[in-house]
């Protein structure tokens, strides 16, 4: 369109072929989409299964690099489509307007002329003499509110619509002239460098114009997002679109639909998968510290999701991925919309987006659904990292950790999730398990404290706890005979002395580590039952059923202090007993775990 557009040219702007183009642009990015799913799911996993050796593995590479190509490919295609219906959408938005304009000016009988002014005819009476007032022409000043002046005179009582009618067809030109331009600058930009690599560069490119489009599309595809909605509505809004408005909102919206619990797993995995790229690429195009550390993580769950997965092993999904605060991971093993039997697991304090939590993490998920699977083949883990968790160099002695501000806003986070697993699930009545470790069984336990208690939860598990904000089991809404606890002799944060114990000055301050934290708590609570954030979930007062772990390393040995005991959990060949106790309770099969006596 020109820059000097007209009404008339805005009147005879055809949208639908506007349209034809996105539907072509949608159906290449469809083609991209199927030959990497193609490559990925066919000839990787082939290729693997028959072949051995160098000349195999460069093959994998080559195969690799070509199913990233088409991600490209199906990304900056879906954008193109967005684009043009975006365009198309606020064109007719236009076209309405005028429309409306033109025929109220033929209703009246004024005469619109290709400049936009509106002639108007004689009407009223002037206040010397009986005839009417002449007409005349009314030039739009595109203003809101803003009219000519009367004059000295009874204005001709045409005279005001036509001002208006004249305003009107200005303000739509204009408007169509400004969207036109916008969009003639967006899709410039939406163009891939010559050859066949897509270096991360690229990537980086792509993710600014996932953000521009997404800025120009707003109007047109993110109000619709229901974000206020409960995961069962949501559930049902997806239902409802058509296949191309689903595929335009995985295109821009890669990240509000992967994040929006209520949504399918499989469709966030897919659109998480494609904005772990965007991510990737967003972070490669900054140099700080903080970025860098996010971005190393993210390359590992994306070599991950690459590789192929060993017979037996639980396929990966990402439910989740996000570069806020310390960053956002949700990763399944298994699929938690067809499994039975699903535990979602909360990390603690310190975790963060990084290599650590990308490895160690997703390691515990991993081992806990290969237990569960072990009893219930229909079983899924899922390590959650939906919050922010305390970050402190001195441990229990952050500020972070001792007010419980994060762990209600994780819980909030927690429950969400949790609504969307139970709103997704296909089981008439799925198994349901809520895992905290560390700081993360004080966010389960602000979750448990929500009106309603966690969504769809019957057990709850708690590893390493110094406490849940509750002093009872039953407290926690799911039956105290339902809630499970491991606490390792060893394990320096189960031994947290509560906030009122004489020695917690020494511990509130930087001269207390985890080691002034371990012997304050035997000290100033020898025998007792009192932790950081309420009773200890491993004593009688408290109720819960504690199963069997190893005590762990002690805490001062040979090589020095060490808190290793607090990690081993989840670790089947550390902690067999534990990590056994967790995969059954994770399996629906508690009736079986062996308990022993409080503390």
């Amino acid at each position: 369109m020109s820059s000097t557009l007209t009404w008339a040219t805005l009147r005879q702007v055809k949208c639908d072929e506007l349209e034809g183009a996105a539907d072509g642009w949608g159906r290449a990015a469809n083609r991209a989409d199927a030959a990497r799913d193609r490559i990925e799911k066919q000839l990787l996993n082939g290729l693997r299964e028959t072949q051995r050796g160098e000349a195999a593995e460069a093959a994998v590479g080559r195969l690799r690099r070509l199913a990233r190509n088409f991600q490209y490919v199906y990304t900056e295609c879906g954008l193109l489509r967005t684009a043009l219906n975006s365009l198309a959408h606020e064109m007719k938005d236009q076209q309405r307007a005028l429309r409306d304009a033109l025929d109220d000016a033929t209703a009246l009988g004024f005469t619109v002329h290709a400049d936009g002014s509106v002639t108007y005819p004689e009407a009223g009476e002037g206040l010397i003499g009986d005839g009417p007032l002449p007409g005349g022409t009314a030039s739009g000043v595109a203003g809101p509110g803003l009219v000519a002046p009367s004059g000295l005179v009874a204005p001709n009582p045409n005279r005001a619509k036509a001002q208006d009618i004249a305003d009107r067809v200005v303000r739509a030109v204009r408007a169509a002239a400004e969207t036109d331009w916008r969009y003639a600058d967006i899709l410039r930009k939406l163009k891939a460098e010559e050859g066949l690599r897509v270096p991360d560069a690229t990537w980086t490119d792509a993710a600014a114009d996932a953000a521009a489009v997404r800025d120009a599309a707003g109007g047109y595809l993110e109000k619709a997002i229901p974000l206020d909605a409960t995961p069962a509505e949501r559930k049902e809004w997806w239902a409802r679109l058509t296949d191309e408005q689903r595929e335009e909102y995985l295109a821009v919206y890669p990240d509000r639909i992967g994040n929006l619990d209520g949504i399918p797993a499989l469709v966030r995995d897919a659109a998480n998968r494609d904005n772990l790229r965007l991510l990737i690429g967003k972070l490669e195009g900054l140099d700080d510290e903080a970025a860098a550390t996010k971005l190393a993580a993210l390359r590992e769950i994306d070599r991950q999701l690459q590789a192929v997965p060993r017979a037996g092993d639980p396929p990966m999904y990402l439910l989740g991925i996000g570069d806020e605060g310390n960053g956002r991971a949700i990763v399944s093993y298994g699929n938690p919309d067809t499994s039975r039997n699903v535990a979602a697991y909360v990390p603690g304090l310190n975790t963060s987006l990084d290599e650590e939590f990308s490895k160690d993490d997703l390691k515990r998920a991993f081992d806990t659904a290969k237990g569960a699977r072990y009893h219930d083949p229909s079983s899924t883990a899922i390590v959650w990292l939906g919050y922010d968790a305390p970050q402190s160099p001195d441990g229990f002695s952050s500020l972070a950790v001792s007010a419980d501000s994060r762990a209600g806003e994780g819980g909030g986070a927690f429950n969400g999730f949790m609504g969307g697993l139970a709103a997704t699930n296909e089981n008439d009545d799925p198994h349901l398990t809520a895992i905290g470790h560390s700081y993360g069984s004080r966010t389960v336990g602000a979750a448990a404290q929500q009106a309603g208690g966690i969504p769809g939860v019957d057990d709850i598990v708690l590893v390493g706890s110094p406490g849940v904000g509750v002093d009872r089991a039953e407290d926690l809404g799911v039956g105290k005979d339902h809630v499970f606890v491991g606490a390792a002799q060893n394990d320096v944060v189960t031994k947290i002395p509560s906030k009122q114990q004489s020695l917690i000055g020494v511990f509130e301050h930087a001269l207390a580590g985890p080691a002034a934290s371990y012997l304050a708590g035997d000290a100033a609570d020898r025998g007792g039952d009192d932790l950081w954030f309420g009773k200890d979930p491993a004593s009688a007062a408290f109720g819960a059923k504690r199963f069997r772990v190893d005590e762990g390393p002690p805490v001062v040995g040979p090589r020095g202090f060490s808190i290793d005991a607090h990690s081993q959990y989840f670790d089947p060949v550390r902690d067999s007993q534990s990590a056994n106790s967790i995969a059954l309770i994770a399996s629906g099969n508690s009736q079986k775990v062996k308990v022993e006596g409080h503390r």
